[in-house]
């Protein structure tokens, strides 16, 4: 296994729809480290997203993930190829309504889920179980679903892959503030089990005390990021 950290930004400069460029001076995680940032708005976090997963490309400066910088992705094919390292966690991504909460489960599986083949639906079941799912709403549409449950859904696709970096982007914003701690406590267990990685863009502090081993508050001015609390003494 490379001893290169999963995630390292350099001097980050990208230009967005906003009075002033998202800037990063620099931030490192190594493999199995969980980090959350607070500073950044919902356009920040995006972008700051697209730019770890390389959807997008710095002006200025480097994201390097698992020793490879972003701006060397050659093609269309080699980003999409790219795109298995990470498991995302964001209110954006879109689980379908119509459908039960074990087909959206199925999905990162087979896009054969009417009905969803039994082996697929064995996985299906450990992982929601492990995420704090109980068994007898997996039949229940999404739609049905509460705020939290929908999160923790959105929690098993993004493992479900055994991706090595795992990005949450703001997942508490739309969850009620007696469920955000215990949401936590599922993607630090989900994460330490896995010996996942982890970028938590949050603003949530009790959320991020439970999931993250330590938390930074970025200067969007400056692109300085702040230490703010560490479980290991750092």
């Amino acid at each position: 296994m490379s001893d290169a950290p999963l995630l390292h930004i350099v001097n980050l400069r990208k230009n967005y729809q906003s009075l002033r460029p998202l800037r990063m001076r620099g931030l490192t995680i190594g493999r199995g480290e969980r980090i959350a940032v607070s500073g950044l708005d919902a356009g920040a976090a995006e972008v700051l997203v697209n730019l770890v997963t390389g959807a997008s490309v710095p002006d200025e400066g480097e994201v390097i993930v698992m020793g490879r910088s972003t701006a060397s992705i050659a093609d269309g094919d080699e980003w999409l190829a790219s795109l298995d390292r990470f498991g995302i966690v964001s209110p954006r991504a879109v689980l379908l309504d119509s459908a039960s909460l074990m087909q959206n489960l199925a999905m990162p599986f087979t896009l054969d889920i009417d009905p969803v083949p039994d082996d697929v639906v064995s996985r299906t079941t450990a992982l929601a179980k492990e995420v704090g799912i109980a068994a007898d709403v997996l039949g229940e549409p999404i739609a049905r679903l509460t705020p939290e449950m929908r999160m923790r859904a959105h929690l098993v696709r993004a493992v479900a892959l055994n991706p090595e970096l795992l990005i949450l982007e703001h997942p508490t914003a739309g969850l009620p503030e007696p469920d955000r701690r215990p949401f936590g406590s599922a993607v630090a267990r989900i994460a330490e089990a896995r010996s996942l990685a982890a970028l938590i863009i949050s603003e949530d502090v009790a959320f991020s005390r439970e999931a993250a081993h330590r938390t930074l508050a970025l200067n969007a001015a400056t692109g300085e990021l702040k230490h703010k609390r560490s479980l290991f003494g750092w």
